[in-house]
């Protein structure tokens, strides 16, 4: 009814309803589906009306601004003010932040209503959503099945018609995998595009935060908002911000790359490829070229990801010590001991082993054959990808290598579960966009997106061709 946040402007501007009839419409969605989905951890409720009054005198106004009527939920890695944030785990319970994201500030300002948290996996350690704290959270199409991960609260509240759109980070897939599985749009910006300041850090030199969304035009709209230089984040660009949400016709002069090795992969399913194969034949039909090329390093984009992730992390995390802030054992008897239990027991079994693997790669005697290795592998990949888009516009790939899974059938192999991030961790390594559109349906009737992946800072043109893809392309 109010998926898109352009029509719900229009019905707002128009008179067909008001903005508290909105927020009170989500309020319900929410009541009907949370206990199934446990998507969302908190709702600001009686907050969301509150705004969604004052917003709605603007609105009569004339004067609202860009998000009047976007009904945003937050993953529980960014911060709002006065708000709790714990990035679901025990470390973190009945956490209040005492300041706000960047990317909140410039949401509010104009004027989203933020509706409440989001469920997500533990410090954003996760393809399932199945290692948070509060428990994991569910796929509307399935609630057998997960939601994908790290988003996977982001994503479920997104596709359940919980809220227009949600905010969520992206360290080596966590947006855009969720989207895949939910059947929305999901959003990892050029590194530095968007500020990370009030991002709970996992691995700083990869997270990025972007929108899932009901659409691409509701994606480039909250881009064009988050996006910008921040002087809280020295890592943000300066670039110029460009009118994302102005949709061009695309040229059907454009070149596109395809990896053969990624359609060849033995982790793909037969749905996906035959799917992905068939897009191909239509793009070709459509006047654009379509050509496959090698990428040598497919194998090696998994391990060199974990191997420099899990090396940030180990020291990102080292802040949450049991004595700054945050859970503090009741079992500590001494200072080493409050370090030691206070950790073992606020950490979950995920972030453990990152905290560990981290902890082991940066340590004297093998930094140099793990994380120095790593760092060169990343830049043969950025360079290899800079080549690739020399010759041509876009990249595109499938997002999954299938459709949702079902909770724990990944077992207790950790292995399994970081494979799922396959044919995503390619846009973290080299710090390029890219955006997942739902375009395919699998002989089980379940979603999955096709990748679409531009040179840095080229959001605009890629958001010009994803829009198209979702207009001509969709096949539900």
């Amino acid at each position: 009814m109010y998926g898109s946040i352009k029509e719900t402007r229009q019905k707002l501007i128009g008179g067909e309803v008001t903005l508290p009839e909105v927020v009170n419409h989500f309020i319900e969605k929410i009541n009907d589906r949370n206990s199934e989905l446990n998507a969302f951890l908190e709702v600001f409720e009686n907050e969301a009306l509150s705004r969604a009054a004052e917003i709605q005198k603007k609105i009569d106004e004339g004067k609202a601004g860009k998000l009047a009527g976007a009904v945003i939920g937050l993953k529980d890695n960014i911060v709002y003010k006065d708000h709790k944030v714990t990035a679901c785990s025990k470390i973190l319970e009945n956490f209040e932040s005492l300041f706000s994201a960047t990317v909140v500030e410039r949401i509010l300002a104009e004027d989203a209503i933020i509706i409440g948290r989001l469920n997500c996996d533990e410090f954003a350690m996760g393809s399932a959503n199945e290692t948070s704290y509060f428990g994991e959270a569910n796929n509307p199409w399935d609630s057998k099945r997960t939601p994908g991960g790290s988003s996977g609260g982001a994503s479920a509240a997104v596709a359940a018609g919980m809220c227009n759109a949600a905010l969520g980070s992206d360290t080596g897939g966590s947006i855009r995998q969720p989207a895949s599985f939910t059947g929305i749009v999901g959003l990892k910006p050029t590194y530095g595009r968007v500020s990370r300041y009030g991002l709970i850090a996992y691995a700083s030199s990869f997270d990025q935060i972007g929108p899932l969304t009901g659409n691409v035009e509701d994606a480039a709209l909250i881009l064009e908002v988050i996006a910008g230089r921040d002087k809280m984040d020295a890592t943000s660009s300066s670039r110029q911000v460009e009118n994302f949400s102005e949709i061009n016709n695309v040229e059907k002069g454009l070149k596109i790359a395809y990896i053969k090795n990624i359609i060849d992969h033995p982790s793909l399913s037969e749905d996906v490829r035959k799917s992905f194969t068939e897009l191909i034949d239509d793009l070709k039909g459509r006047g654009f070229t379509v050509e496959a090329v090698e990428f040598p390093y497919v194998d090696y984009m998994v391990p060199t990801y974990y191997v420099l992730t899990t090396a940030e992390a180990s020291s990102n995390l080292a802040r949450y010590d049991g004595i700054h802030y945050g859970y503090r054992s009741p079992n500590a008897y001494d200072l080493e001991s409050a370090y030691v239990k206070s950790r073992s027991e606020g950490f979950g079994l995920e972030v453990k082993r990152r905290i560990m693997t981290g902890t082991f790669v940066l340590s004297a005697g093998y930094i140099d054959q793990y994380y120095g290795k790593g760092q060169k592998v990343r830049r043969l990949i950025a360079d290899k990808t800079n080549e690739i888009f020399g010759k041509y516009d876009f990249i595109i790939t499938p997002t999954t290598p299938h459709a949702a899974f079902v909770h724990g059938s990944k077992g207790d192999d950790p292995i399994k579960m970081y494979l799922e991030d396959i044919f995503t961790v390619h846009a973290n390594i080299a710090g390029i966009p890219a955006i997942s559109v739902p375009l395919h349906l699998n002989s089980e009737g379940l979603p999955f997106g096709t990748q679409v992946m531009a040179p840095k800072f080229e959001e605009k043109k890629m958001f010009d061709f994803a829009a198209y893809l979702e207009k001509e392309l969709k096949k539900y």
